[in-house]
Order: structure tokens, then C-alpha cells, then sequence
């Protein structure tokens, strides 16, 4: 989760990075890596570990897009759950958080960084930043209940969640490889899973054939043929 403090007199913002216990799956040491770092665990944010999270924080400039990730015991990877974005990582099927840091003008958010510019919102711009909004908005309530595709639960549904998956047809269009990504950056709790029949099962839930889905699922052990 990120939480934006903007200063009142310099083009910063101080940006609260939160990742909850459970999430680092008793990891001992959690460091944020991203574009204001370079990725390198040496250099890394690290976090603080609370009652119920892990928690850092660091000052970066206004207007601009920073991609990044949570690196746990410098060996597993995870994604903010509560990302402004995701992007796609150099790595086929990854994908990275984004933290996005609105530029400052005469006082004012402009709303959305642009290239790293400061650019201020008015008028019709800003309308069309408000109308750009609503799709993420409508998607957020499109979102399909993954869990019931078979050999995927709640920490998975998440996984996926995070990498932009949220509806049925998405996980239809997903290639096996790029899902087969999202359980490596994991970790290696999630090796014993396989994604092969995932697409197919949610293909069949997208197009509303929950009879001949929950047939074949009762073929399926934890999603697997």
C-alpha cells in the first residue's frame, strides 16, 4: 500500500511504502527496489517490520512514474497489492508495481505525471485526465472471482490480481507462460502449481458454460489434468 505526503516547499513528495506480514510469508528482511534505486538489494529502501506490516519511507520528485517491488531475503519477489499501476518488468510475463508522483504547479496536483514534466491539469485536459480515470474505475468492478478456477485460491487470485488479471476473459488471454511467471516471482511455495488448464477453465467461465466446467473440474486435481 503507498501513502503520499507532498512537501509544501520543494517538488517532493514522501512516499510510504506498506507491505503487509503475511505477504513476506515470514520473511526476515523486506527491501523496496525500483527506478530510484537501481533495482540493486544493496542500495534497496529497507522496511521496518511492525505488528502487521512492513513499512519505509523516501522522498522522490515530483512528476514523475516509478516502477517497483518488494525483494524479500534478496531472493523472492512481490508486487504492491495496492499499486497506482503495473507495467511489464524486461522479464517475459512480469510484471512491476508503479507509483505514480504528481508534478506540483502554483500549489496544484496536476493529477497525472507526464514524462517527467510538471504539467498542470485544467480545462479540458483535466477533464479528460477525470474521463481517462473511469475504465480503471469500471474494471475494478468487473472483477471475476478467480478463486473459482480450479488450483487457484485466495493468495494466487492476489498474484494474479497484481499482475493486472482480474476478469475471467483476461485469464483466458493469459499465455501459460506468462502465468507461469507470476507463480515464480513468488517464490518457490508456488512451484507445485500448474497453470496449464487455468486459461481453458476460465475460457469456459467467460462464456458462462459453468456445467461443462464444473465437469471437467471434477477431473482435475488442483487445476492439473
Amino acid at each position: 500500500m503507498l501513502k503520499k505526503d507532498y512537501s509544501k516547499t520543494k517538488d517532493v513528495c514522501k512516499v510510504t511504502f506498506t507491505l503487509p506480514l503475511n505477504a513476506a510469508q515470514e520473511g526476515g528482511e523486506v527491501r523496496v527496489l525500483g527506478d530510484f534505486n537501481g533495482w540493486d538489494w544493496e542500495n534497496g529502501l529497507p522496511m521496518k517490520a511492525g505488528k502487521s506490516e512492513f513499512s519505509a519511507a523516501i522522498e522522490l520528485a515530483t512528476g514523475a512514474n516509478y516502477a517497483f517491488r518488494y525483494l524479500i531475503d534478496n531472493d523472492r519477489w512481490e508486487n504492491d497489492w495496492a499499486a497506482d499501476a503495473y507495467v511489464p518488468s524486461p522479464f517475459d510475463g512480469i510484471n512491476n508495481s508503479l507509483v505514480s508522483v504528481s508534478a506540483i504547479v502554483d500549489g496544484e496536483l496536476t493529477g497525472k505525471a507526464e514524462g517527467g514534466k510538471k504539467v498542470k491539469a485544467t480545462g479540458e485536459k483535466a477533464k479528460a485526465e477525470k474521463a481517462a480515470k473511469a475504465p480503471a474505475k469500471a474494471k475494478t468492478s468487473e472483477k471475476d472471482d478467480l478463486k473459482k478456477i480450479e488450483g487457484i485460491g485466495p493468495k494466487i487470485a492476489e498474484l494474479l490480481n497484481a499482475a493486472g488479471i482480474f476478469t475471467f476473459a483476461e485469464l483466458a488471454g493469459a499465455k501459460i507462460a506468462t502465468l507461469q511467471g507470476v507463480l515464480d516471482a513468488a517464490g518457490s511455495r508456488y512451484k507445485m502449481h500448474d497453470p496449464g488448464t487455468w486459461a481453458e477453465q476460465a475460457q469456459l467461465a467467460a462464456d458462462g458454460n459453468w456445467e461443462k466446467l464444473a465437469t471437467w473440474q471434477e477431473a482435475l486435481k488442483g487445476g492439473k489434468k
